[in-house]
């Protein structure tokens, strides 16, 4: 049975543009806690602010765009994503004349709330292109460009930020004439819009392109079944598989994003207790942090291939139980070999968040758009759990803190068997 059917061919590679539109969104944002804590002399607490206003746009918009869905179409909702993402893109351009830095928190707002739209949008879209048996390969599939717009935003950030805007530190700024500093912020903050303003003409040619496109609308069954907000929430509540794959979901993101924010920190210590200064530890643990997405990326188009003749479950189990292994070997063994393990943990990753999302959502029907609200909200355990385990790491024992992803693996890995286990 092919995985994609003739019929929707362009509107599939159309939407899976998407999923690397907000990969690129993704990972050009981490960089800039630390590039706006520089250039507006703030603490780090005040720079993390980004995510705050980034994880607070995915949590904010995805019940309001399952709404918008269940009422119009997916295609109207990736439509009102593009709009929004590509709003906050350009947003930034007003933001840097003002020079202040609430702006740029508004214009993040307002860029995740049109990835929330997108992600709530793209995803039951891309299960619903043909065949349920082959949904949870085609969302593998799709999936699989996520991390390439992830790889070309940490490129960009690298090249077209970072490496550009002023090397000058925090503190040698405190230093600085508020004329001086002012002509300085200016500078740096002309380099950190043009890649935004970028991506926002990008987004405004993607946008036509799927508001020109014919795209075949998979139409409601009038089955007699309330599709009302409310019996819908309490079928959702009442299916197990959906239910626990909420839960599986918000500590798999959890993992991810623990096991990729603390890669450098954890590399940087290993290396420097080598004997490398703290500038070359750090550098080589941002390229093996490179190597660990180009691993993962690699592995999700092998995992699609696979489930030709793999159970999607069975897959889910297996992979989970190397990425419990590999974080063992961080916590007990450490050293190059923990760090060469950690990187490997993003080979096993690579299947977990479309797999749970296409088996969570596989018999929930006419709830679908509301239950992919609730897949897109459990991504809150990316932003809930690192502090979790940042805390272990501030009492001075980083490979311990490493059990918090142990945990969040160990659940993906009980959610394999529950699901499994159901005919």
């Amino acid at each position: 049975m092919k995985t994609i059917e003739k019929k929707y061919l362009l509107p599939f590679i159309l939407i899976t543009s998407c999923f690397a539109l907000w990969g690129f969104a993704n990972d050009i944002t981490n960089p800039m806690v630390k590039s706006f804590s520089k250039i507006f002399r703030m603490s780090v607490t005040q720079g993390s602010l980004v995510q705050l206003a980034f994880y607070g746009g995915y949590f904010a918009m995805a019940l309001p765009a399952a709404l918008f869905i269940k009422r119009f179409s997916y295609k109207k909702g990736i439509l009102m994503g593009l709009g929004l993402y590509a709003v906050g893109a350009l947003m930034f351009l007003p933001s840097a004349k003002i020079g202040s830095y609430w702006p740029f928190l508004i214009a993040y707002f307002i860029l995740t709330c049109g990835l929330s739209f997108l992600e709530t949008s793209a995803n039951p879209f891309i299960l619903s292109m043909g065949s349920n048996e082959t949904a949870t390969r085609r969302l593998n599939l799709a999936q699989s460009f996520n991390p390439i717009g992830s790889l070309a935003g940490m490129w960009v950030a690298m090249n077209f930020i970072q490496a550009q805007i002023n090397p000058m530190s925090t503190a040698e700024r405190a230093l600085l004439s508020d004329a001086e500093f002012e002509a300085l912020k200016s500078a740096d903050l002309n380099i950190v819009v043009k890649p935004y303003a970028a991506i926002g003409i990008v987004l405004v040619v993607i946008f036509i392109l799927v508001l020109t496109a014919k795209i075949p609308v998979n139409k409601k069954p009038d089955d007699g079944i309330s599709r009302a907000l409310g019996p819908s929430i309490r079928r959702l509540l009442a299916n197990k598989t959906y239910r626990e794959g909420v839960i599986a979901q918000f500590f798999y993101v959890g993992a991810q994003i623990t096991c990729w924010t603390f890669i450098i920190q954890y590399g940087t210590k290993v290396f420097m207790d080598e004997g490398m200064t703290e500038q070359a530890a750090e550098i080589l643990s941002q390229r093996l942090n490179i190597v660990a997405m180009i691993l993962f990326c690699s592995s999700r188009f092998l995992c699609t291939w696979l489930m030709k003749w793999l159970n999607p479950q069975r897959m889910l189990a297996l992979f989970a139980t190397i990425a419990m292994a590999l974080t063992l070997i961080v916590i007990t063994i450490g050293g190059r070999i923990g760090v060469y393990s950690l990187v490997a943990v993003s080979i096993c990753m690579s299947l977990m968040f479309p797999t749970i999302f296409g088996l969570a959502l596989k018999n929930v029907g006419p709830d679908t758009e509301l239950g992919s609200a609730g897949l897109i909200m459990a991504i809150l355990g990316g932003s809930l759990l690192p502090p979790v385990q940042a805390m272990i790491i501030d009492t001075g024992h980083i490979g311990l803190s490493f059990i918090v992803p142990f945990c969040c693996f160990l659940s993906v890995f009980i959610y394999a068997l529950r699901t499994y286990s159901k005919p």
